[in-house]
């Protein structure tokens, strides 16, 4: 089994000084490295010189560099991971032991985030328990799947926001998830910039109306007028 890392990139070049070494024995084992750039003005690129196989120039938009990296993969599974996450230990391990035991296409780890506070135990469980009653995944879950899968649904839809979910929506018709308990450590930024409690309030406003049937431009279109995030909206992963 080889493995195709993914990662979509925007200015995160403090982000890749950490995650870009830890992908280093991957690399050593075979398993493929691509960052797909979204026109980054910092030392994103700079840093990744010769620390992946494969940098993409690409349009900014987190699904449409995916969709662009995916399509340069040569492995069997692509593994789409933000900047600014951690993965356990030997994933490529845990995959293949946990899809050839279930069968399973696709899959996510569990979140867990880099802060202390207390609450952020809170919002890791309520996703981690959400996803598995559901089988829908966030992009902060490092979502894996089967290239020939990807390939059948079509990629991820190039949306501003929600891109994540729509894919687990079209993944689940092929196989259930496989929901790894070992977690990936995901930046809790976000939530420390802008407030817990405003952010999981937005996020899952968010989620309410998207399931309501408003569209993601729309949402993206919210989301910007009353968040002072530093993120782009097409970069949100709510």
């Amino acid at each position: 089994m080889r493995l195709s890392f993914i990662i979509p990139v925007l200015n995160e070049s403090t982000a890749l000084d950490y995650l870009l070494p830890a992908l280093k024995e991957y690399r050593q084992r075979g398993h493929e490295i691509i960052l797909v750039d979204g026109g980054s003005s910092d030392d994103s690129v700079n840093l990744a010189v010769t620390k992946v196989d494969q940098i993409i120039a690409s349009e900014p938009g987190r699904a449409k560099q995916m969709n662009i990296g995916a399509s340069a993969a040569s492995g069997d599974w692509l593994v789409f991971l933000h900047a600014d996450s951690q993965l356990p230990a030997n994933i490529d391990q845990l995959i293949e032991t946990g899809s050839d035991d279930n069968e399973r296409v696709w899959g996510r780890f569990d979140l867990r985030l880099s802060g202390n506070h207390w609450l952020f135990r809170i919002i890791e469980r309520s996703i981690n328990w959400r996803s598995r009653m559901s089988g829908i995944a966030t992009g902060d879950q490092a979502i894996f799947v089967r290239r020939d899968a990807f390939n059948r649904v079509n990629g991820y839809p190039e949306i501003r926001l929600m891109e994540d979910l729509e894919i687990s929506k079209r993944l689940k018709s092929l196989s259930p998830p496989l929901c790894i308990p070992e977690p990936v450590i995901t930046s809790s930024r976000r939530w420390e910039k802008n407030g817990i409690i405003k952010t999981v309030v937005l996020m899952w406003w968010l989620r309410l109306l998207y399931f309501c049937g408003v569209t993601p431009e729309k949402l993206a279109d919210i989301y910007y007028s009353i968040s002072s995030a530093t993120q782009r909206p097409d970069q949100l992963q709510p």
